[in-house]
């Protein structure tokens, strides 16, 4: 089983590798992403996978929040963020 941090480490470095997504230093379990149209982005990605799935934190312009999770969720979250943006 992969441990919490480095599977946090590991998704933050795939999320950096999409074009359109700059992820934010963050703490615990959550990833602070920064992105052009975040709420139109949280609405196509919770469309395609399950509603809360990204969302759109308050007094946060910009940006995005998503949970880290198992690696093939995770893996799942970022197709859905790559064909989303692209």
């Amino acid at each position: 089983m992969i441990e919490p941090v480095a599977e946090k480490d590991r998704f933050y470095s795939r999320l950096a590798m999409i074009p359109g997504i700059r992820p934010m230093p963050s703490v615990g379990s959550w990833i602070l992403l920064q992105v052009q149209h975040p709420t139109d982005l949280a609405r196509r990605v919770n469309r395609r996978l399950a509603p809360g799935v990204v969302s759109v934190p308050r007094h946060v312009d910009g940006a995005v929040r998503i949970q880290v999770a198992d690696p093939r969720t995770n893996e799942e979250l970022l197709r859905a963020l790559r064909e989303v943006v692209s």
